[in-house]
């Protein structure tokens, strides 16, 4: 929803927005019936200077807090690997307002099986977006993490097969039309920078293998474990995901293969393969059963499966041109990779 606040007066503006407009204030008083912002603690600065993501504690109205995710497009950013291009600053334009439609038009339509941010507020402009969210903290999601667990790899995976399943052949209108920030037609700087040569000649096939998927859905895009929020119940984690700037059409295996090199070691990547795919795709099929009853799950299953390798190498493709000395560069890697190049070859 866009909220008009044309007529909202607010009584306090904490330092935080001082130097900005005074409608930002306006519009989170206007979305949550606050009385006044009584504190800002900011939380992170976005990638690259693009602004930051602010936690505003409230007086009066419906909430206690809520997360004020704050877009200001700079003049020329400065990227932490030096990929200081207009084709990243359009690409990061690009993904906030992608952002902005997709808690507007589809954050709505997520349940508790696959738990987002809601959406109180969106304002858009050209050069600043305003996204008001709901505290995950507050609703019981305060839980960060650097490493996870079995059982916390089993929350995220129970996440994205909800998310797969509640999405699946439906419309991407606002978002990316390929989801994934490492999508190739989206990193030419990158694979001209890649030197792996049988790698560079086959980005394009291994692209078009995942286009041809007959199974698309929606992905988040950059599901690592970073983006996951966990509820403080170790025995049974319950997680929340956010940061949905690359979400858009494609196969699940994107996901899957993405957050699963964010969390794993090779060895583990090896030695898990196998049932973190088989417990991914019980939870879908279950999934698939109360939200696409119609869906052939089976033929679903047998697409993604073959697809799991070339999703893996498609993100390989792209971390090798953009930091060739990168820690999830490994073994496993490289020889889902080669194998899907042979494939491709052969």
């Amino acid at each position: 929803m866009t909220v008009d606040v044309t007529t909202i007066v607010p009584m306090t503006i904490p330092r935080y927005i001082v130097p900005m407009h005074a409608s930002i204030t306006n519009t989170v008083l206007a979305a949550t019936g606050a009385r006044e912002i009584q504190s800002a603690t900011v939380i992170q600065s976005l990638w690259s200077g693009y602004g930051e993501i602010v936690r505003l504690d409230l007086q009066g109205g419906r909430c206690a807090s809520v997360i004020l995710k704050h877009i200001k497009l700079p003049e020329a950013g400065v990227h932490p690997r030096g990929w200081n291009t207009s084709r990243s600053h359009e690409r990061k334009i690009r993904s906030y307002q992608v952002e902005a439609h997709w808690y507007r038009d589809y954050a709505r339509q997520c349940d508790d099986s696959c738990r987002v941010p809601r959406c109180l507020a969106v304002n858009a402009a050209a050069d600043e977006t305003v996204l008001v969210l709901s505290d995950l903290d507050a609703a019981g999601f305060a839980v960060r993490k650097e490493s996870a667990t079995i059982q916390d790899i089993y929350a995220c995976l129970d996440w994205l097969a909800s998310f797969h399943a509640r999405f699946l052949g439906g419309s991407a209108d606002g978002l990316w039309e390929c989801g994934s920030y490492w999508h190739l037609d989206t990193r030419p700087d990158e694979l001209a920078a890649l030197a792996d040569v049988p790698l560079r000649q086959a980005a394009a096939g291994i692209d078009q293998e995942l286009a041809r998927c007959r199974f698309q859905t929606l992905i988040h895009g950059d599901a690592k474990l970073a983006n996951f929020c966990f509820s403080g119940d170790a025995a049974t984690p319950g997680v929340a995901a956010v940061d949905f700037q690359y979400v858009g059409r494609g196969c699940g295996m994107k996901d899957l293969a993405y957050f699963l090199g964010s969390c794993l070691r090779d060895d583990e990547c090896e030695t898990l393969e196998a049932s973190l795919l088989d417990y991914y795709f019980s939870r879908l099929r279950e999934q698939l059963a109360q939200k696409q009853p119609e869906t052939d799950a089976a033929s679903l299953e047998a697409e993604w499966r073959g697809l799991y390798d070339v999703a893996w190498a498609d993100f390989h493709r792209f971390l090798k041109g953009w930091s060739p000395g990168h820690w999830k560069i490994n073994s496993y890697s490289e020889r889902l990779t080669a194998r899907v190049i042979e494939r491709l070859n052969s």
